[in-house]
């Protein structure tokens, strides 16, 4: 032990502990597990808890320790000794003696506490910490219990399997009142969820105590339940959320829980149909979720199935939402499950427009036929359907309005194969090109703009019937028949490495044209990253991205798609707009090469990389699709959204000063929390702040670019704001690209956080 310190704990001078802070950091770093050692002797002594000398140089001195492990980062070699010292205060009183004053011992843990929770992401440190840690919940202390509960809800992030042995004693810690500990229970119940279980009435108990953060962590982990098929302990949770389901708060949540749960038990929701149906009709930016709920328990027998088709053709038929596709993909289900509520009309009232409304009016006329014999009721709950539609026939049928410019493919239209087979339809529901795509500069509404074989369609007859693709010779259906299988399977491998936009414009600029692709998250969670944003990408390969858009497409069919089928037809004149004169046909170009070349998905992918698509999106095997990163990390997003936690801190070392052969870097502390990037003026945590970077100012964050990557620059990235580029450097290229997922993630969050509140706004 370094003689300054033998001296000071020695003779537990106070006078010569202060000079303990003259030496250097690498001076002492040897001497610290010792010097531990001897604090904690001291600190077990009979008098020290009203011996003042003795607990101003066991203060000073842990102030110093503390110092010297954190500036040479020696934690893990002096881990064992700062943990030892920190169980023993368990031995002592630790509750207040009065108002806000902290005992001896207190401090000490306390003390120990603030340099222990700087390395939660070190799991040699938390394999001895967490143990203690948990300890420390049961010992009466607000204080200490509050920063015990931070420590844990870090480690969860970093490696949930050590907090699961004591699952049991952190639920009974949240059952006591300490509810900041909810926030790792969704993370626990995955490695541990029998504890959890046995508790969950009790904490379901909870809700009304709970702050509205608390309460969503509380709803997480329902969802995590019923995500794990516990019907048998979540069934008598299902009326207390029942009645939270009309609070906007919660809705969303919610209903993802009983969704998740109608998939595998819908006769647990049948009974509560009739609040569903009410929740529904109150909000109806809910009605997309309750038609799935709708459709699966519908799906139990036919007589249910009657019941939820009245709702179902009911919300068709409504004009205040915009999730009519998923409203007619259910009611579809349903009447191909129980073909006989339509009979043999069923394929062809599909086919016969794409007017919501229309369809809506069909579907009552065919229920109303099939229940002339049936009950009053029945008839009834027609009638106020029938008389919804002929509302919105009457001016308030808003499903041939403006189109968004570009392809959208959140909204392709339920029919497989337009045209395929002869029908008769008033001409009046005949509404064309307005549920699947646009392009700029081109309105598929008006007739004009169509293809004269479509526009000959639109103006048929009652009884003119529509030509087989095979009669007249369609080259690309002929060779799409020949190669489905090929197609399904190639698109199943492909969209699990490349994503596949929502939408697409194509955009001229000075050298050529553009495809701009935007990518929004499906799940849209309650942290989703892109609900109300999209993650906007900008390629020079328009005809690759309409190529793999192509298979896309014809995955989604069971049939091969025509050149004179809608989605065929937009995507052609989005090719056009990207050829010259002279070159390959749309239809040619896909004939002649099925599938694009591996080099060029190899570029994709390498585009993708470059503008850090992959640290904002995965693909979800579970979900089978492409969602944001707080979508399939939700025990992630819980814990970094709540009380200012930080997503990542540490140090980085700032460029001063971009002179072309001079580099000047300062190391700065810096933290990542809610909507901002904070950084010290020094390398401490404990510096003072300066001017922070706001996140929803920040344009992009780069890697240096690969040809100024010299030696000196192996660890860079950059962040570009409004008024000011920053360039920062790591200390090793992991905890570089650690820092840059993290920014990304943080930059779409607050983007969304924006345009979420200018939706509410607006």
């Amino acid at each position: 032990m370094h003689h300054l310190f033998e001296l000071v704990l020695a003779q537990k001078d106070l006078s010569r502990a202060g000079d303990l802070f003259s030496l250097g950091d690498a001076e002492i770093e040897g001497s610290l597990s010792e010097a531990l050692e001897q604090i904690r002797i001291i600190s077990s002594s009979a008098d020290y808890q009203t011996n003042d000398n003795d607990q101003a140089v066991v203060e000073i001195c842990i102030t110093r320790i503390t110092t010297a492990i954190r500036e040479t980062e020696s934690i893990e070699k002096h881990g064992k000794a700062l943990v030892a010292l920190w169980e023993s205060c368990l031995e002592h009183n630790l509750k207040p003696s009065g108002r806000d004053e902290d005992t001896p011992h207190a401090k000490i843990a306390s003390d120990i506490m603030s340099c222990i929770l700087q390395n939660y992401n070190r799991p040699p440190v938390m394999a001895l910490a967490v143990p203690v840690a948990v300890k420390f919940l049961q010992r009466g202390n607000k204080e200490l219990c509050r920063n015990m509960s931070s420590y844990l809800s870090l480690a969860a992030i970093a490696e949930v399997n050590l907090l699961a042995d004591h699952t049991d004693a952190i639920v009974k810690s949240v059952l006591q009142g300490n509810s900041m500990l909810l926030r790792v229970l969704p993370s626990l119940y995955e490695k541990q969820p029998q504890p959890i279980n046995r508790y969950l009435r009790e904490l379901v108990a909870l809700m009304a105590q709970l702050d509205q953060a608390e309460q969503h962590h509380l709803l997480r982990l329902f969802q995590i339940v019923a995500r794990r098929k516990e019907l048998g302990v979540l069934k008598e949770c299902i009326p207390f959320l029942m009645r939270h389901l009309g609070d906007p708060n919660y809705s969303d949540i919610i209903l993802s829980i009983f969704t998740e749960i109608s998939r595998y038990e819908p006769i647990a929701l049948a009974a509560f149909l009739p609040m569903l149906k009410e929740v529904s009709e109150s909000f109806p930016s809910l009605i997309g979720q309750t038609a799935k709920i709708f459709g699966a328990v519908g799906r139990i027998h036919e007589e249910q199935a009657r019941v939820c088709l009245m709702h179902l053709v009911n919300q068709l038929a409504n004009m205040e939402h915009s999730f009519h596709h998923v409203v007619l993909l259910e009611i579809k289900n349903l009447t191909d499950t129980f073909s006989g509520i339509l009979g043999t009309q069923s394929r062809d009232i599909y086919r016969m427009s794409n007017s919501f409304t229309a369809i809506a009016k069909l579907l009552i006329r065919q229920l109303e036929n099939d229940s002339t014999s049936g009950a009053g009721s029945k008839s009834l709950a027609l009638h106020a359907v029938r008389m919804k539609v002929v509302n919105s026939d009457n001016g308030q049928d808003q499903e041939n309005g403006d189109i968004t410019a570009g392809i959208s493919f959140t909204e392709i239209y339920i029919s497989q194969e337009n045209d395929k087979l002869p029908f008769s339809v008033d001409t009046e529901e005949i509404h064309l090109g307005n549920s699947l795509v646009s392009h700029q500069n081109i309105d598929y509404t008006k007739s004009e703009n169509l293809p004269e074989s479509a526009k000959e369609k639109a103006h048929e007859g009652s009884t003119e019937t529509i030509k087989n693709p095979v009669e007249y010779q369609d080259k690309l259906y002929l060779h799409l028949k020949e190669n489905l299988g090929k197609v399904k399977a190639y698109v199943m491998e492909m969209g699990k490495k490349i994503p596949i936009p929502d939408q697409c414009i194509i955009e001229d600029t000075v050298r050529s044209c553009v495809a701009k692709l935007f990518f929004s998250c499906p799940l849209k969670g309650h942290y989703c990253l892109y609900s109300k944003s999209s993650f906007t990408l900008i390629s020079r390969q328009p005809p690759l991205w309409i190529h793999i858009m192509f298979l896309f497409q014809q995955s989604l069919f069971a049939e091969p798609l025509s050149i004179e089928s809608n989605p065929v037809q937009v995507l052609k004149a989005l090719w056009e707009k990207t050829q010259l004169k002279g070159t390959h046909s749309f239809e040619n170009a896909m004939i002649q090469s099925t599938f694009p070349h591996q080099k060029d998905l190899d570029h994709v992918q390498m585009h993708l990389e470059e503008v850090r698509f992959f640290d904002l999106f995965g693909y979800s095997e579970e979900a089978g699709t492409w969602q944001c990163f707080m979508c399939n990390n939700p025990e992630k997003a819980t814990v970094v959204n709540q009380d200012g936690q930080p997503l990542i801190e540490g140090k980085l070392k700032e460029k001063q000063v971009r002179w072309k052969f001079i580099k000047r870097w300062k190391t700065r502390y810096f933290t990542l929390a809610g909507n901002q990037l904070l950084f010290r003026k020094g390398k401490s945590k404990d510096d003072p702040d300066d001017c922070p970077i706001e996140l929803s100012k920040v344009q992009s964050v780069k890697v240096v670019a690969k040809k100024r990557r010299d030696r000196s620059l192996p660890r860079a990235f950059e962040i570009f704001t409004d008024s000011k580029t920053y360039v920062f450097k790591a200390k090793d290229e992991k905890n570089a690209e650690e820092w840059l997922q993290c920014i990304n993630v943080a930059v779409a969050q607050a983007k969304e956080r924006e345009s979420r509140e200018a939706t509410t706004y607006l």
